[in-house]
């Protein structure tokens, strides 16, 4: 590399020499000005060299390029079928991004996650329906809830030749009682003037395991339907007084795809990578509305999200709400005996609030709302002392 002072050593050799050769002013000057621009070159390419050399230490960004890991950590999850596809998906990406951070979640249904939790068995886990206080006072630990996401129960059905099913609610409530056994029957046909209804027999698809999806459902069946409330009651798992059962969200969608004439209940995301229709549905206000990000967010928008951030949506009001709506909990250790362990857990919530929610439509589900995203920021970055969570 040539160097500044090279070059104005070779400019006084040939200033010496100008009485047996000279050279012209303007030549020398653009030397002499070579030399400085030179200088000014390298003095900028340190700046850069010392900053690149400082470059772990920023905290621009989020979770993903602010956590630096001088080890391998491996964290295990376990818990709801509901956003295990979303789950998945962030944590390959978190992990695609941080190469010594490795995430595992495993789609065990929201009871079982929360028993294993609770047994310290694994560092996270997720639910449909927020833990109940007794549930809480169980884990040793202590435990944060953390909504990190949304999404519509939907019913998906089997039934070539119909697309636009409508269900009134005490319609849909009768056909999970065993009420209502044939998809011509009067009540059906009622909410579907003019649709040619076939004589064909229907069969019920519900949940077989411990499940976050079934306690969302059968306490909106209770908040609509008497005689619900009072035979079958809610929880994540009921007697079931009709129909056949499927484990976990992609249990359900398989059964009712490969059982025409089935219907079940399912989260949004399943049935529509099932390609399976769900029907319209009557809500609070009386309105048949469908399932989407829009009917959706305007169902959360009606609930507040407590200090506690445990929001039970049972029947939403609103004339644009969809009925059958809710949000999934992350459940974090409040105290972790590894500082290692909790700041990747925190990097984690993170990304999950930012770069997870531009992802959530895609598979379905809903974006939290920016004041929801603030609030569970809040009480997440008290998970480590080590890490800071910034909401973009």
């Amino acid at each position: 590399m040539v160097t500044p002072r090279g070059n104005v050593q070779d400019v006084g050799r040939s200033h010496a020499k100008a009485e047996k050769h000279p050279i012209p002013l303007l030549f020398r000057l653009n030397l002499i000005n070579l030399s400085s621009r030179i200088t000014q070159v390298l003095a900028v390419a340190s700046v850069l060299v010392l900053a690149s050399c400082g470059g772990n230490d920023s905290t621009n960004g989020s979770g993903n390029d602010r956590l630096v890991l001088n080890q391998r950590v491996n964290l295990v999850g376990a818990g709801a079928s509901f956003p295990a596809p979303l789950y998945q998906r962030w944590f390959q990406e978190l992990s695609r991004k941080t190469p010594n951070l490795q995430i595992d979640y495993q789609s065990v249904g929201s009871g079982a996650g929360i028993e294993r939790f609770t047994q310290g068995l694994v560092q996270f886990s997720a639910s449909d329906v927020a833990m109940t206080d007794e549930e809480i006072a169980r884990v040793q630990r202590g435990v944060f809830l953390l909504p990190m996401t949304a999404g519509s129960i939907v019913l998906a059905y089997n039934l070539p030749g119909v697309e636009n099913l409508r269900l009134s609610r005490k319609t849909y409530a009768d056909i999970f009682l065993g009420k209502i056994r044939n998809w011509n029957d009067p009540a059906i046909a009622k909410d579907n003037p003019g649709v040619q209804l076939p004589n064909q027999p229907l069969t019920v698809v519900f949940r077989s395991d411990g499940s976050g999806t079934t306690g969302v459902f059968t306490r909106h069946m209770s908040a609509i339907s008497q005689e619900w409330k009072n035979k079958i009651g809610q929880g994540v798992s009921v007697q079931w007084p009709v129909g056949v059962g499927g484990a976990r969200n992609d249990g359900v969608a398989a059964q009712v795809r490969q059982s025409p004439g089935a219907i079940g209940f399912l989260e949004y995301g399943f049935a529509r990578s099932a390609g399976l229709p769900a029907a319209t549905l009557e809500n609070k206000s009386g309105n048949f509305v469908e399932a989407t990000g829009s009917s959706a967010t305007r169902a959360l928008e009606s609930v507040p999200l407590p200090d506690d951030l445990r929001a039970f949506i049972d029947d939403p009001e609103g004339d644009e709400s969809y009925p059958i709506v809710t949000y999934s909990w992350l459940l974090v250790y409040r105290e972790s005996p590894d500082p290692v362990i909790a700041k990747s857990i925190e990097a984690m919530v993170e990304y999950g609030l930012n770069q997870g929610q531009e992802i959530s439509p895609e598979l379905g589900y809903i974006q939290l709302p920016q004041n929801v995203r603030e609030r569970v920021a809040e009480v997440a970055d008290k998970i480590s002392p080590d890490f800071q969570i910034k909401v973009k």
